[in-house]
């Protein structure tokens, strides 16, 4: 009995203490405390959600401003540094705020813009203390000692530093996603590139442009007279550059690089007929030099056939390679 009386108790005291440790936490001590900052966000956001119009915005726009400066004020009572640096980490959740605060959207709440700014942000806030003297109700500006103004510069700077990587690491995720093609190419010599997946052996968007514009070529040449397919490959630079480009606009629209990819054909007489390559030519950056381009090669040999009203014609018969070749270098000549 006695035992189940000390255990009853105990748990009466651990409730007891954990509500005064929710209450201590909750309960503002006094009207100018951290807490009021919070309370005030919040109801500031429950009126905005209310409101309408620009009111929306303004009443939005001070609970921010409430959330940054309670948290901040909670954050810096007993900070918790960040490793091998003075930087509180109260300075970095204050810093997140402000980020997403000053840098974020309705639509998207968590941009690039907001992470880049992030450690700068950060830095910046944790640095403006060392500027101020004095409590509360009496401060003033003052210059840092000089040893205290290294570790500022050397704090700030290298969180500049740090955004800057961030930067470089969403602008190259940028560009091979608006350039996929440059994902085939080779960053060996590259001092502060490194790929960690397995290249992409032939560009992809090349060899869409030669499947999409495979089909239109054999329609127009397959079959037809072989007088009027002749003429057709005299003007070939003019009709497949042509057609090239209608592939381009309708496939690689949603990508930055359609400005980049380039259609020519190229003909070449044989003891049968002729040979048509399809090219699509890559006119961006690349680590050769002389670029590269992807060929799609076309056989076109005349043979006999019979017309509707049973004469004997010679039509062309088309037949293309199933995959493209990707080749470095320059395209050759046109003859």
């Amino acid at each position: 009995m006695n035992t189940l009386l000390k255990d009853v108790f105990g748990a009466f005291k651990f409730v007891e203490g954990l509500y005064a440790g929710i209450r201590k936490v909750l309960v503002p001590p006094k009207a100018y405390s951290w807490q009021t900052f919070i309370y005030l966000s919040v109801f500031s956001w429950i009126l905005s959600y209310f409101a309408i119009g620009y009111i929306k915005d303004i009443i939005a726009f001070f609970g921010w401003l409430f959330l940054i400066a309670g948290t901040a004020w909670y954050t810096t009572e007993d900070p918790l540094r960040v490793p091998g640096t003075f930087m509180p980490v109260g300075a970095v959740i204050t810093g997140f705020l402000v980020s997403v605060f000053a840098f974020g959207s309705q639509e998207e709440v968590i941009t690039p813009r907001i992470i880049v700014f992030w450690p700068t942000i950060s830095a910046l806030i944790t640095a403006i203390p060392e500027f101020i003297e004095g409590n509360d109700t009496d401060a003033k500006a003052r210059i840092p000692k000089p040893e205290d103004r290294q570790r500022i510069i050397i704090l700030v700077a290298s969180s500049m530093l740090l955004s800057c990587w961030i930067m470089f690491y969403f602008v190259m995720d940028n560009w091979l996603r608006e350039y996929p093609s440059l994902q085939a190419d080779s960053f060996k010599r590259s001092t502060f590139v490194v790929r960690t997946i397995e290249p992409v052996k032939i560009p992809q968007n090349g060899v869409i442009i030669l499947e999409k514009l495979q089909p239109i070529v054999v329609e127009e040449i397959a079959e037809r007279p072989w007088s009027e397919v002749e003429k057709w490959l005299l003007d070939a630079k003019q009709r497949v550059g042509t057609l090239g480009r209608e592939v381009i606009k309708i496939n690689l629209d949603q990508y930055d690089e359609k400005e980049l990819w380039r259609v020519e054909p190229r003909v070449a007489n044989t003891k049968s007929g002729y040979i048509l390559d399809l090219l699509s030519i890559w006119i961006g950056p690349s680590s050769n030099p002389r670029g590269y381009y992807l060929k799609k090669s076309c056989r076109i040999e005349p043979v006999a056939a019979t017309s509707n009203s049973g004469n004997k014609i010679t039509v062309a018969e088309i037949e293309c390679d199933r995959a493209s070749k990707l080749i470095p270098g320059s395209p050759p000549p046109q003859q």
